[in-house]
């Protein structure tokens, strides 16, 4: 599997938004219903949406944010099969960044809750996927 980070591509080829997101200084992760492991929020892009219209409508189903800024970091790929990528061909997406000021109630669709961590969690759903894109999230955000 490979991740390739893209400045931009066409819209159209963008078919998911994940948001890599803190609060007071602490990583925010999603713990699915059916799974033990621990997720970036994000999701597939809906019919006739813009993809900024993805990122917020994930954030706030998988964590109840109510109130946060959020910013654009690049566009990336995944190149292999994955769970949601039987073709294994390059599938694109949007990474974003959001800064939460505030939660409301988790809304109840397939997240069992929102964890807050300091450093990253051992269990991740994607463990080959989100390192990396914390990693440059930390590059463009924090390593300015």
């Amino acid at each position: 599997m490979t991740v390739n980070f893209y400045d931009s591509v066409d819209d159209e080829l963008l078919k998911f938004a994940v948001i890599v997101a803190r609060q007071n200084d602490k990583w925010v992760f999603c713990k699915h219903k059916e799974r033990d492991t621990y997720e970036i929020p994000g999701g597939h892009r809906e019919k006739s949406e813009e993809i900024l219209e993805t990122a917020r409508r994930e954030l706030y189903e998988e964590t109840g944010a109510i109130d946060f800024t959020i910013t654009p970091i690049c566009v990336y790929s995944v190149v292999g099969k994955t769970q949601v990528n039987d073709s294994g061909g390059e599938m694109y997406g949007m990474l974003y960044y959001a800064e939460i000021k505030a939660f409301g109630q988790l809304p109840d669709l397939e997240m069992e809750k929102v964890l807050l961590f300091k450093s990253l969690p051992e269990k991740l759903t994607y463990p080959l996927i989100q390192p990396l894109l914390i990693r440059k999230v930390k590059s463009t955000i924090f390593e300015k």
